[in-house]
């Protein structure tokens, strides 16, 4: 099934390698020797081009709480579509979303939408710098926060880069990254208390605010300790910088989110993903007093915010359709699962005899290839031999039928039932047992 370069998949990356640079319009779906082109999806399932059908635990890179098609959400498309998909007026049904979002979080006394959970991050940072006329950031090293300049920096640096672990580099991602942009981003080390406070100290008059992911994917979906937290609320009380959550995935852990579950009220969070139904979508929520940077006061507001789809119509009544089935009954039986889930791969891996752990909660689950102990990002970064065997293990379980993430990363959605997750076991033990039959351990 893949790879096979006789395949429509294969024929349509040839074809798309002409016209959109490397293949494609998102560097997060290219894989080699060519990409799965997907005709459809329906709950928890993708057919592809050829007519294969993936069970699908990526969802979009976990965009969809309640999987492909969901009838409410479609429903609602369907009823907006022949109304009008863009307009450069206000529609109530944006009013409706925002009530419904800020009526399950204490700390979202406002809220402001855009497209994508990249545009959340870097509008929640302009927002702190606005707030509070400092120029810098602070961020845990290797974390993911999007797209936007400053929030990439540290993102997969190496061991050839990093520097010392008591002073973590502020590390390019792209090439041309400015100077002045890694200067402005302080990067602490994920869990390490005292370093982290350490440095975060030696620059607290200058720190605008400190973005963090409670479940960040790029740090091996390890949970931050809750000395970790105190520290970073301890230094918001301290220092004036504002604490700004990155629950751009966090958000599907909870009716409330991350935050509600860890009893912390960041002053700024982004949002994405699955308040959109589907559709592109970002928001940034917080207190009235933070938000109002977004007011026009005299000219303009402290900080402008155009966007010629934000809240656009379509988005807004597909992500109000997905977060009314998206109720706390759900949210604990879709964690449930993904306990259920993580328990089960936990016993594949028993099973097949070889190295490797399970990571995350709530309805995520991170596979790792080895066994080591993982507290902080450079714990989690692989050997070359791990990127091999990762590599293998993402590409063999589209062999059985069941899709991930190249990088060992999953998730559930309310359409996944015992006997998808039953099937993931099922196809990891194989593909372990193939793994280390072609000597990929051989080395351990």
């Amino acid at each position: 099934m893949f790879p096979d370069p006789k395949s429509r998949s294969a024929k349509l990356t040839q074809r798309a390698m002409q016209v959109l640079p490397d293949g494609g319009s998102r560097s997060t779906i290219r894989m080699t020797p060519h990409a799965i082109y997907v005709k459809e999806g329906h709950g928890g399932r993708v057919t592809d081009v050829d007519g294969n059908t993936l069970l699908d635990f990526n969802n979009n890179f976990t965009s969809l709480i309640h999987g492909h098609a969901h009838p409410r959400v479609v429903e609602a498309i369907q009823k907006q579509a022949p109304l009008g998909t863009a307009f450069s007026f206000a529609t109530e049904a944006e009013i409706e979303l925002a009530e419904m979002l800020t009526a399950r979080v204490e700390g979202f006394d406002m809220i402001r939408f855009c497209n994508s959970g990249s545009e959340a991050v870097m509008n929640a940072i302009k927002a702190a710098r606005a707030f509070t006329g400092r120029p810098r950031i602070a961020k845990c090293e290797g974390a993911y926060h999007g797209s936007y300049d400053f929030a990439e920096v540290s993102l997969g640096s190496g061991p050839d880069h990093w520097g010392d672990e008591t002073r973590p580099e502020s590390v390019p991602y792209s090439h041309g990254t400015p100077g002045g942009v890694l200067s402005d981003v302080i990067v602490i080390p994920f869990n390490d208390v005292a370093r982290a406070e350490a440095i975060l100290d030696a620059h607290a008059d200058e720190l605008a605010g400190v973005v963090f992911d409670p479940v960040s994917t790029q740090i091996g979906l390890l949970p931050p300790s809750p000395e970790f937290l105190d520290m970073l609320v301890r230094f918001r009380e301290r220092s004036g910088a504002l604490l700004i959550f990155d629950e751009v995935i966090a958000f599907r852990q909870g009716h409330g989110g991350s935050q509600t579950l860890l009893g912390v009220t960041p002053d700024l969070t982004a949002l994405g993903k699955i308040i959109g139904g589907g559709l592109p979508v970002g928001a940034v929520a917080g207190s009235r007093e933070v938000m109002s940077v977004f007011e026009v006061s005299g000219a303009k507001a402290r900080l402008p915010h155009g966007g010629t789809f934000n809240a656009n119509p379509l988005t807004i009544v597909a992500g109000r359709a997905a977060m009314t089935d998206w109720t706390p009954e759900a949210v604990d039986n879709l964690n449930a699962k993904g306990e259920q889930c993580r328990e089960a791969l936990r016993e594949a891996i028993r099973i097949a005899n070889v190295p490797g752990q399970v990571t995350g909660s709530g309805s995520l689950f991170r596979i790792h290839v080895h066994g080591r102990q993982m507290t902080t990002y450079r714990d989690t970064y692989p050997t070359a031999a791990e990127a091999e065997r990762t590599h293998a293990l993402a590409h063999g379980l589209i062999g059985e039928g069941v899709f991930t993430s190249t990088y060992g990363l999953g998730c559930l959605s309310t359409s996944t039932s015992d006997a998808d997750v039953a099937r993931l076991a099922d196809a990891t033990v194989t593909v372990y047992r193939a793994m280390r039959e072609k000597g990929l351990y051989d080395a351990d």
